[in-house]
């Protein structure tokens, strides 16, 4: 597992904020058209399938299947930097830092100027705690 320094991360974050905003345009995309797909599929029970307009059907599952792959591929770019999205919708990330002589995390909450929080790996969000000067210090090792 990657860890990052705090300046690394910092570093990252305008591109981080940059791939978490295509992501989540191309999630919205995708819950849109499955939306329509879900209406259209209600409209087609409803007619008893004689008003179907196959052309639009096929444009909006495209639209869907082109949204869902943008997403996902975009999460996978977020992943192979080394940076773990905790909640895709409220843009949370989290940094392995290596703290001492265990890995932490690093919290980052979309819209945040800095990362001011963290914790430990196998806590949760709702567990997070301010970062300290153990994290500026700059002695970790290499």
């Amino acid at each position: 597992m990657r860890t990052f320094t705090l300046p690394e991360a910092h570093t990252l974050l305008p591109v981080l904020d940059s791939l978490l905003q295509r992501a989540q345009a191309a999630a919205t995309v995708a819950t849109t058209r499955e939306n329509a797909l879900r209406g259209l599929s209600q409209a087609i029970f409803l007619s008893g399938g004689l008003r179907v307009d196959l052309p639009e059907v096929a444009r909006i599952k495209a639209e869907h299947a082109a949204a869902i792959s943008e997403a996902k591929d975009t999460l996978e770019e977020i992943s192979s930097i080394g940076v773990e999205v905790h909640d895709l919708a409220a843009g949370l990330l989290e940094f392995p830092f290596q703290l001492e002589d265990e890995i932490v995390m690093l919290c980052w909450l979309q819209g945040d100027k800095n990362i001011t929080q963290w914790h430990k790996a196998e806590a949760g969000w709702d567990e997070r705690q301010p970062l300290d000067d153990r994290f500026t210090r700059g002695d970790r090792p290499q």
